[in-house]
């Protein structure tokens, strides 16, 4: 009797590749920044670890859904980096653990309040938006922006009271993740043109990229510092002096020549803006 033959076995799934596949470095980032910026605009302590969730299983969402979506993609570039294409976890796997962190972050939003809980969910639908095919056009940056600018106004609605954030909080928000997109696109760049995506940064080029997140990371910087009502302080005094040669710097993260002076700037810049971001949640209460 002949036997059918078995199917070949796939290697188990690790937590670590599920990790990765979430992207974990801005998904933490922005699940943390959250937070802070919660109990920084005085919501209770209990109250600020639900945003935190919420935040984190949008993000989780997100990044689950980014690898699923981009698994052909990443093949025919050959993305050694991501565990899809290691054969460390399967596309469905990814689909599966998408939609159930998306289900879950709804839950949380939403337990938060209707107000909050919308806001905290236009960063997941932004998300998912720029991953199912708006990341190939003109209007990639929208998300980002559109993401972002809600996420400090849910968060600052979560407070007793549900209070409205300040609009330089929210336009604070929205420069921040308009220059984390372009900072986000540039290693990938030719990867990304060799498989039909044409976002904003591909159609700017890799100079001009850097120079407008540059520009974008500074004037988030000036909002945060002459937003508040009353006299910039000396903190914020000081960090617009750090801010103008930082900028200056980044910009020339698109030429080679001084690609290794650009990088610090860069991250010099985003630190101060998340400073001066959580000290303007400080402001709001």
């Amino acid at each position: 009797m002949v036997g059918v033959p078995a199917e070949p076995m796939r290697p188990p799934v690790s937590l670590r590749a599920l990790a990765l596949a979430t992207h974990p470095g801005p998904a933490v980032a922005v699940t943390v920044v959250a937070t802070l910026l919660a109990l920084a605009a005085g919501v209770p302590a209990g109250r600020a670890a639900l945003v935190g969730a919420a935040v984190l299983a949008g993000q989780a969402s997100i990044g689950w859904s980014n690898d699923w979506l981009d698994a052909d993609r990443d093949r025919a570039v050959a993305r050694s980096d991501k565990p899809v294409v290691q054969g460390a976890v399967a596309p469905e796997l990814l689909r599966t653990l998408a939609l159930g962190s998306a289900a879950a972050a709804v839950v949380l939003s939403l337990s938060l309040g209707v107000g909050p809980g919308l806001l905290l969910l236009v960063l997941v639908v932004s998300g998912w938006a720029y991953n199912a095919g708006l990341k190939r056009t003109a209007a990639s940056v929208l998300p980002y922006v559109t993401g972002f600018g809600a996420l400090p106004a849910g968060v600052v609605a979560a407070a007793p009271g549900a209070p409205e954030a300040p609009w330089w909080l929210v336009v604070a928000g929205a420069a921040l993740g308009a220059a984390a997109h372009l900072a986000n696109v540039a290693p990938d760049l030719e990867d990304d043109l060799a498989t039909g995506v044409r976002g904003l940064p591909h159609r700017l080029g890799a100079r001009a990229s850097a120079a407008t997140g540059a520009v974008v990371l500074g004037a988030a910087s000036l909002v945060l510092v002459v937003g508040p009502a009353g006299p910039p302080t000396a903190t914020g005094w000081a960090g617009l002096a750090l801010a103008v040669p930082a900028v200056l710097a980044a910009a020339l993260a698109g030429t080679a020549r001084f690609r290794r002076l650009a990088f610090p700037a860069v991250m010099l810049l985003t630190v101060l803006d998340v400073v001066l971001l959580l000290a303007g949640g400080a402001a709001v209460t």
